[in-house]
């Protein structure tokens, strides 16, 4: 999903500094590489920011996509996320927040808002180490895919923060359930 220009220049000068200070080189390709994975809220797999970077400069290859994305994720600028597949993905929001994964198409869109700050770390992992980090992923079936298997939710909440997880009895799968959505008959 495409982002605004404005925060797609923000990312792409914020990158580019964070890469200049800890002493890269800030050569075409692996710029192209930053404005690829900056544009998108999409969280990408590294072979579709090839894609789209090939598109622009044919002369790039896997190897420098995959080192550009290490580095990134090195320095913080992105976060490495499991998709569906369980294939790496990239995500260029770094503030706090969750996902929601389908999957059935893999769709992989994030959530914010104040749920962001209500989990508390279990005393068992403080136990464990220092946390540094909390990330929570909502697993389901998104309403395109849900459509598909004759299941709708309203058309006024494409994406409500208020969705539960609810069984699926006829696909025995789980699926968003949003403001009482219901099964087509």
């Amino acid at each position: 999903m495409p982002l605004g220009e404005e925060e797609v220049r923000r990312r792409v000068a914020e990158f580019s500094a964070t890469l200049r200070a800890a002493g890269f080189r800030l050569t075409h390709q692996r710029l192209e590489v930053v404005r690829e994975v900056a544009g998108t809220d999409s969280h990408p797999e590294a072979d579709q920011i090839f894609d789209g970077v090939r598109d622009r400069v044919p002369t790039i290859s896997m190897d420098t996509v995959y080192r550009t994305l290490g580095t990134l994720a090195g320095l913080g600028m992105v976060n490495r996320v499991a998709g569906a597949t369980g294939a790496a993905r990239y995500d260029a929001n770094t503030a706090g927040h969750h996902h929601f994964l389908c999957t059935r198409c893999g769709l992989l869109r994030d959530l914010e808002g104040d749920h962001t700050e209500d989990l508390r770390i279990p005393a068992a992992a403080e136990l464990l180490g220092r946390v540094s980090r909390v990330e929570m992923r909502l697993t389901g079936v998104c309403h395109a895919c849900a459509a598909s298997d004759g299941i709708c939710a309203p058309s006024e909440t494409p994406m409500a923060m208020s969705a539960t997880i609810r069984s699926c009895e006829a696909h025995g799968t789980e699926w968003v359930h949003v403001n009482e959505g219901r099964r087509h008959e």
